[in-house]
């Protein structure tokens, strides 16, 4: 009798109507101190509070403010802009004549504002030369560090989560201490950090055909995040040797004639001892020391044309 197919289930849609704030709320009541406070220094920094209010869904207080351009930065661990991206987006402004799409800002002190989410659209305007930009300034800074999340302006691609998420770890490994487990929802997967430490050793490495591995054995640490990424550095170099060895086994079956964008993932396939494994987690030196092993080893004369054929995955990013 065939097993019976695993759906996935469907989030439960929440009762209409039944969670944050009613519209005639947002503004009723008096902000606390805190937003007060920061109303003022955002007219000490020129610029201007548009309105002040909660989010209607937690009701945390935020502002609407206009700020100098020239104020407001991305946050330095964010990924890097595309040219191309911005160039769209500022011709799409500049045939509106509008700018419809408020960045979020947090304070960042010494009268400059973090936008976690707004590269591009800051980009954009700067090569229009607008002299403000309206942005929801959020009172609290922390939320610079959800940066994944917040990116919604152009869809990250592996190497550019990895990169934002290994340049966040690495500023806030020099501020806080906790574990690196705490830090879950800022990084979304542990192995976002061990592949953003590769790829700023080598910025084409594939990613892509290592990443289903990593997401059943990398897993958050209990170390401090100081700690924790000194093993992950430990982690990237061992993924990096592996990515050498799967390089030479490549290169050895193009030698034989077999041409495909798919051999580095079929190779990764081969030496991968979790392929045909149920566990849903593994260990993370066992498992890519295996690989490291079987990949030394590859015999390309034991591959036949048509095994590379049917394989598939993710293309080599190289």
């Amino acid at each position: 009798m065939a097993a019976a197919k695993r759906t996935r289930k469907k989030k439960a849609e929440a009762p209409p109507a039944s969670r944050g704030l009613e519209a005639r709320r947002l503004t009723s009541a008096t902000p606390p101190v805190s937003v007060s406070t920061l109303a003022r220094t955002i007219a000490d920094d020129e610029g201007t509070v548009l309105a002040t209010y909660r989010d209607p869904l937690g009701g945390h207080w935020q502002l609407l403010a206009a700020l100098p351009l020239e104020r407001v930065e991305p946050t330095p661990f964010q990924r890097d802009l595309s040219e191309a991206h911005v160039g769209r987006l500022a011709n799409a402004i500049d045939t509106l004549d509008r700018f419809l799409d408020p960045v979020i800002a947090v304070p960042a002190g010494d009268g400059k504002y973090w936008s976690p989410n707004g590269y591009h659209r800051l980009g954009a305007l700067r090569q229009l030369g607008a002299r403000s930009i309206v942005a929801i300034v959020v009172p609290e800074p922390e939320v610079a560090h959800r940066i994944l999340l917040l990116n919604t302006e152009k869809a990250h691609n592996l190497r550019e989560k990895a990169l934002e998420v290994v340049r966040l770890a690495e500023a806030l490994a020099a501020l806080d201490d906790r574990p690196e487990r705490e830090f879950a929802v800022e990084f979304e997967e542990a192995a976002f950090v061990t592949l953003g430490l590769c790829y700023q050793q080598n910025g084409r490495f594939s990613g892509g055909v290592y990443h289903p591995v990593l997401k059943r054995c990398d897993k958050f640490l209990s170390a401090k995040l100081p700690n924790a990424l000194a093993t992950r550095r430990e982690r990237a170099e061992k993924l990096l040797a592996l990515n050498e060895a799967v390089n030479e086994a490549v290169k050895t079956l193009k030698s034989r004639g077999m041409e495909s964008p798919y051999l580095k993932a079929f190779v990764v396939a081969r030496v991968n001892p979790l392929r045909f494994q149920r566990k849903p987690t593994a260990d993370f030196d066992e498992t890519i020391d295996k690989m490291l092993a079987s990949a030394k080893k590859f015999d390309a004369g034991k591959i036949r044309a048509d095994q590379v054929a049917r394989s598939g995955g993710p293309p080599s990013e190289e």
